[in-house]
């Protein structure tokens, strides 16, 4: 029976997850192997009829994965056991061709970079489906002044839609880092036992080419018995960079439904629930599963970054727990992906409370622009601060409006009319830039997203 959430199907699509079941790990490997009989049979590797054999039973399904665990369970050595079953199927001629000048690692780090070139896919998609639906909300809200926060205290006015417009720049800058890391994590090996191509001379680099050619990858500059594994800590570490931005919407949102707050709220279903014992709970659940996954995400680059100084042309300290980190990092941010497009897709916006909390402070949200309009009229800056927050205090203590006070205050209205201390506290004059941010940001989206797909 399942033991891990991600093999009960509480985690990660199905899609994403077949490509790291067993049988389909099996059949990339075949593939891999049929690439290289056919790239060397072409170079005069091995010769042409043994090549097509070769080629022709690793892509028919004969070498079955219940053959494979039997091999291995005697051998101890899955790739041997693999090879050992491929070479069962072959004819006479072919059989002492197969897995010609490779070693298992060239079979493994192949087979990972073709795992990872499928995967990354649907999450690159999933990337722009979500980074689409932030630009949406930024255009959405872009007109709806709201209280901003610094330190958790209400520190300016923002427009709501840059909060959306941040973070789809922000994804931004992951797509583009994801094909950076792409281009140096995505590289088949064919190079034998310590990267020299010994058996295969002068054509090993050659029948590397096409082998990648072939697969849709790259091939390894240089490498040992396996690739340097600043590669694939490279890519984990991206991976990571997306989860943790992931988190920070997850927890804007988490912030934004406190009861205190009122914002926002993540989408609920009829029939939902959000507490065993409490019936009015509709809790940010999706949100606080993302701020979870993140944290285990960031454990996993740990070990990939632990994996990189191996013992001379490679040791086996790297093997065991890749087998969890690699699988684990692309489904996990498969499930935070979609979780976040879930809650973006159906946010629940509370227009009225985000105004409400604007006059929380009783206009204090609105010192900013006080104190730039006595600047302005010529009052020294240290002064106007100081004559700003004493006026603020004492209206804070006193429960009074922040307008109230300032039109109270001789000094203030020796300077600002009341007309001009009114038009203060108009939010909607606040917003500043915040549009052409926003348009920015939207075009730069719709440029890379959706001419991407089209």
């Amino acid at each position: 029976m399942p033991i891990l959430p991600i093999d009960a199907g509480r985690y990660g699509s199905r899609e994403v997850k077949d490509i790291f079941e067993e049988e389909q790990a099996l059949r990339y490997a075949l593939e891999f192997e049929a690439c290289v009989a056919e790239a060397q049979g072409m170079l005069g590797v091995i010769p042409r009829d043994a090549a097509y054999e070769i080629a022709r039973k690793a892509r028919s399904g004969m070498v079955r994965l219940e053959r494979v665990k039997e091999l291995e369970a005697v051998r101890e050595h899955d790739v041997a056991a693999m090879v050992e079953a491929l070479v069962e199927v072959c004819d006479d001629v072919a059989r002492p061709w197969v897995h010609y000048g490779l070693t298992s690692y060239d079979v493994v780090d192949s087979r990972i970079a073709m795992q990872l070139r499928d995967a990354l896919t649907i999450i690159e998609e999933k990337i722009k489906r979500l980074t689409l639906l932030l630009a949406e909300k930024a255009e959405a809200y872009r007109d709806l002044p709201a209280v901003g926060r610094t330190h958790g205290q209400h520190a300016s006015i923002i427009s709501f839609g840059l909060k959306f417009a941040v973070w789809a720049s922000d994804m931004l800058m992951h797509i583009k880092g994801m094909e950076e890391a792409k281009e140096r994590a995505l590289v088949c090996k064919t190079l034998g036992v310590v990267g020299t191509g010994s058996l295969m001379g002068d054509k090993a680099v050659d029948v590397q080419a096409r082998v990648a050619e072939m697969l849709n990858l790259r091939p390894v500059t240089a490498a040992t018995q396996v690739v340097s594994r600043e590669r694939l800590a490279e890519l984990i570490a991206r991976l990571v960079l997306i989860a943790c931005t992931l988190e920070k919407i997850a927890v804007e949102v988490r912030n934004l439904q406190r009861t205190e707050i009122g914002e926002v709220m993540e989408p609920f279903r009829e029939g939902q629930m959000g507490s065993s014992a409490v019936p009015v709970k509709r809790n940010p659940i999706k949100s606080e599963r993302v701020t979870s996954l993140a944290r285990m995400m960031r454990a996993m680059l740990g070990v990939a970054l632990e994996n990189i100084p191996l013992w001379h042309e490679r040791d086996l300290s790297n093997s065991a727990n890749e087998r969890f980190i690699i699988p684990m990092s692309i489904i996990l941010l498969d499930e935070m992906l979609g979780s976040m497009i879930g809650v973006i897709s159906g946010l629940i916006v509370d227009v009225d409370g985000i105004r409400r909390n604007i006059e929380a402070s009783k206009g204090q949200v609105f010192a900013e622009f006080v104190l730039d309009a006595l600047i302005r009229k010529g009052m020294d800056r240290i002064r106007a601060y100081s004559m700003v927050q004493s006026i603020a205090f004492s209206a804070s203590s006193s429960g009074m409006e922040f307008r109230d006070a300032l039109k109270g205050d001789p000094r203030v209205t020796a300077l600002l009319s009341m007309d001009e201390i009114d038009s203060l506290f108009d939010a909607r004059r606040h917003l500043a830039s915040s549009s052409r941010i926003i348009d920015g940001v939207v075009s730069a989206v719709h440029k890379v997203c959706r001419e991407s797909t089209s």
